[in-house]
């Protein structure tokens, strides 16, 4: 049983600088972590203690939500296999779970809530992650549970070690540097990739905005931006482990560097230098305002033939009221002036958008408003909300929609985008796509084109991770279908051969990558026993 003491470790987070040392360096130090036991039973707690040695358990994994939180996931999972932990893909046989939340959707937390209640009725042990308890820490359904916050994450050996002999963790401090917020955790930790060809980087964490419906802004905070010589080294450092494409996430990629006097394009272009040819980068999502006064650098650079000409734009709603209500910092005008820009310098550009439908006060005629943007533009990928009231926001306050109306217009939103094709044009057209993992239903190839688009290839072991010549000959309505083009050879842009599924980031021997002192070599410096699992499964909804 988890100790009474929620707090066994103290926050320290104000004195730890961003070169603080790695997982593997603090190995050595934990015998020094001393957690305050219960008053009573305090003999059976020790021996309890003693009993266990840490780094021996299998843990199993459960991530929620986005790009960030999977990153966060792969870091969380990496440091855990190189301390010596089996990360399994059955529950069943695990001794502790650890569960990676999201808090933007109520079935999202509704899903961990049960987690952890199904965790406990089979008796294991368990950490907590994310948003939730990062925004939440004392919801009574994570009472005695051990929490590591999503900055964090490079302490997760120390708060798992302690979680797997009874004692309750806590760490939720913000990462600063001379006073300054950090963005996170060190970008080159050990990580195990859920797809070994994608690499997911974030490069800020936290945004500008306070939209009154967000409940992430609680848990990720103010904008706090990674420097960019240390995204240009993890992105140097993944193409020199075999990846073949870069994910940029954050919470506004928009808004990157505005915290420590840069700005995105900057980073782009710096990325860009060390992307091979036939391995392509994807932009995150930006939110409107903090994109419009780089629109001129931003369709240059997804014009860029190693940059998918992709890029997702949450709109919300086409209501100005609507967008006031909700504090989101422009208006419809402002959306349709970056959507329509890029189309006209970036022909064939894909914009994929964000819509809730139902926030509090909105009306009939601002929902029209809402169906009529959506049938000019005719998103190819649109991502279609109903709204829900969030605990400890303003919208929550706010006077809300019944549930039936809500439920109306989201059926016939979705009706409305299913209603068009946006493929069907490009039946007969060669394309260039980089594959880069298996369809649902293990048919297909998964590929994407230049502007990012969906295309399914036949499963030859030949394709994977290779960029591919395609004839397309059938179009659904979120994806194509190629033929591979006769005399035409996969071409790679792999400069290394791809890690193995489940194999650790970070951890090859030492001189083999061209980055600051690997976490490889931190182990050998440290004497660290370091064991790798091959066999990771994630999973994330």
């Amino acid at each position: 049983m988890p100790s009474a003491c929620d707090s066994a470790i103290e926050d320290i987070e104000d004195m730890v600088s961003f070169n603080d040392p790695t997982p593997q360096d603090r190995q050595s130090a934990r015998k020094r972590i001393i957690p305050r036991s219960r008053k009573k039973n305090v003999e059976h707690e020790e021996l309890q203690a003693d009993s266990l040695i840490p780094g021996t358990q299998k843990i199993w994994m459960k991530t929620w939500g986005c790009s960030h939180n999977n990153s966060d996931g792969e870091y969380m999972a990496g440091q855990l296999a190189a301390s010596g932990y089996k990360i399994t893909d059955d529950p069943i046989e695990a001794d502790l779970w650890l569960l990676n939340s999201c808090t933007v959707k109520n079935p999202a937390e509704d899903h961990f809530r049960n987690s952890i209640k199904k965790a406990q009725e089979q008796q294991k042990k368990v950490v907590v992650a994310g948003c939730v308890p990062q925004a939440q820490p004392r919801m009574d359904y994570l009472k005695g549970l051990s929490i590591i916050g999503v900055q964090q994450i490079d302490r997760v050996v120390e708060v798992v070690d302690e979680a797997v002999k009874g004692h309750s963790v806590r760490l939720l401090g913000q990462k600063k540097d001379g006073g300054r917020r950090l963005g996170g955790a060190r970008l080159d930790l050990p990580k195990i990739r859920k797809n070994p060809l994608i690499e997911i980087i974030s490069i800020n964490t936290g945004c500008l905005n306070a939209c009154t419906y967000c409940k992430t802004k609680h848990a990720r905070g103010d904008l706090a931006s990674y420097p960019i010589e240390e995204l240009v080294e993890r992105t140097r450092q993944s193409f020199q482990e075999g990846v073949c494409e870069i994910w940029l996430t954050s919470e506004d990629t928009g808004a990157y560097g505005r915290d420590i006097g840069t700005d995105l394009p900057t980073l782009l272009w710096r990325l860009v230098e060390e992307i091979p040819e036939g391995a392509m980068l994807r932009l995150g999502m930006t939110n409107p305002p903090y994109i419009l006064e780089h629109l001129e650098e931003m369709a240059k650079i997804l014009s860029h033939p190693r940059v998918y000409a992709f890029l997702h734009v949450p709109v919300q709603s086409a209501s100005d009221s609507v967008l006031m209500d909700m504090k989101r910092e422009y208006c419809v005008g402002d959306f349709k002036r970056v959507v329509d820009f890029l189309k006209e310098r970036v022909p064939g550009v894909t914009i994929a958008t964000d819509i809730i439908c139902g926030f509090p006060g909105e009306t009939e005629e601002d929902f029209q408003e809402t169906l009529d943007l959506v049938k000019l533009y005719q998103f190819p990928s649109l991502f279609i909300n109903q709204f829900y009231p969030r605990p400890g926001t303003p919208a929550a306050k706010m006077e809300q929609i019944p549930a039936h109306i809500k439920k109306q217009r989201t059926k016939e939103l979705s009706q409305l985008f299913h209603s068009y094709h946006p493929y069907d044009h490009k039946v007969g057209e060669r394309q260039q796509v980089l594959v880069t993992e298996e369809s649902f239903d293990g048919q297909y190839y998964v590929a994407h084109n230049k502007f990012y688009e969906q295309v399914l290839v036949p499963k030859r072991a030949e394709f994977k991770g290779k960029m591919v010549e395609v004839d397309i000959y059938e179009a659904g309505k979120h994806f194509m279908k190629g033929g591979p083009v006769e005399d035409s050879q996969p071409f790679t842009p792999s400069i290394a051969v791809p890690l193995q599924k489940g194999e650790v980031s970070g951890l090859t021997q030492p001189g083999q990558l061209n980055c600051p002192l690997s976490s490889a070599q931190h182990a050998h410096k440290h004497h660290v026993n370091v064991s790798v699992s091959a066999h990771v499964i994630f999973h994330s909804d």
